[in-house]
């Protein structure tokens, strides 16, 4: 097997749009002030010259303060004579304008982080409510996160859900895509609004067994369809934990040892397995289930083989048929099994869907 190694696409993360606004934001108050302090400047030069001798620069500086903001105390510096008024009237309009131009830029300025944290939620809201099919990660600590990254790079949308908001924040620059809502996977509320009615799955993969089970439980409950595969730290609560709900109950202490053990008994099917998971492009190994109304024909008529699929068996009932041959008869409710690519699975599972 021969696995493409591609550059992945460097992919601008969230956050980059945000600090170029601020900064964009900054600049504007930047030259208000620049302008301001310009204007204090030409201000003072020119109420002092108006003043021809009976007004001193404390005079000029004050008389350019009250033109620019237009408090209108008593002149200190008499203006009389066109060109006196006219000067002080431009000072005054282009004061006042640098002055309220500062003072809205530092309220955008103050404002922009509560704007956009408001608006990129009810964004989020409404891509939730549109997702169908998808994936609830429930706990997107270590394991939630690697979990992320296998949904995100076989291109399955997904909703992340933990207690710790700042931790799903500091994420977005690796998730640019990033759905999450805050609070505890096992709230009836908080599921419903990831949309559980219409998932595929939940991954409760907290650090805390109990609440694994309480998610376990609760996601049945909510939607007895959907698979749920939790992750347990104590052997002793496997069982309770498949009780509540969990379809699979996975234990990463014990995964661990049969990993290392596998590396050290078979290292040539253990590099291939990893060749899999580390390449963002590469093959998975994928299932495609046969869905209801699908017309029963035989592999060869399916023409699913191709440079970016190839079919390893079919699970029929509790039968998996290896590599069945071209008049193996394909029909719903099978499970076909396969390894592509992740571009190579969409086309296969298009093909499956629309057969």
């Amino acid at each position: 097997m021969i696995f493409r190694h591609t550059h992945r696409k460097e992919i601008p993360a969230v956050g980059t749009g945000r600090r170029t606004q601020l900064r964009r934001i900054l600049k504007r108050i930047y030259f208000a002030l620049g302008v301001l302090l310009f204007l204090l400047l030409i201000g003072s030069v020119g109420f002092y010259l108006i003043g021809d001798g009976e007004a001193n620069l404390s005079d000029a500086f004050y008389m350019t303060l009250i033109t620019i903001t237009t408090v209108g105390y008593a002149e200190v510096v008499p203006v009389e004579g066109f060109a006196a008024r006219l000067f002080t009237g431009l000072i005054s309009l282009a004061g006042f304008g640098a002055v309220t131009f500062l003072f809205t830029s530092l309220a955008v300025f103050f404002l922009e982080r509560d704007l956009d944290y408001t608006l990129r939620r009810r964004r989020m809201e409404k891509q939730i409510r549109k997702l169908r099919h998808h994936y609830i990660v429930c706990g997107f600590g270590r394991v939630g996160r690697n979990v992320a990254h296998e949904l995100k790079i076989t291109r399955r949308q997904f909703v992340a859900i933990d207690t710790d908001e700042e931790c799903l924040e500091s994420q977005r620059e690796q998730f640019p895509d990033l759905l999450y809502l805050q609070g505890d996977g096992s709230d009836d509320d908080l599921l419903l609004a990831a949309d559980i009615g219409d998932a595929a799955g939940v991954f409760a993969v907290t650090g805390d067994d109990s609440r694994n089970l309480m998610i376990a439980l609760t996601a049945k409950q909510l939607n007895p369809q959907l698979r749920v595969v939790a992750r347990c730290h104590e052997l002793r609560n496997v069982q309770k934990i498949r009780k509540a709900g969990a379809d699979v109950v996975v234990s990463p202490d014990f995964t661990g040892g049969m990993r290392i053990a596998s590396t050290m008994l078979r290292p040539h099917v253990q590099s291939l397995l990893d060749e899999m998971l580390r390449s963002s492009e590469g093959y998975r190994l994928e299932e495609l289930p046969v869905p209801e109304g699908f017309e029963p024909r035989s592999r060869g008529r399916l023409a699913l083989d191709s440079a970016e699929v190839i079919v390893l068996g079919v699970r029929v009932g509790r039968d998996f048929i290896f590599n069945p041959p071209a008049d193996f008869l394909i029909e719903p409710g099978q499970i076909i099994v396969t390894m592509c690519s992740p571009d190579g699975r969409l086309a296969a599972d298009a093909l499956v869907n629309q057969a």
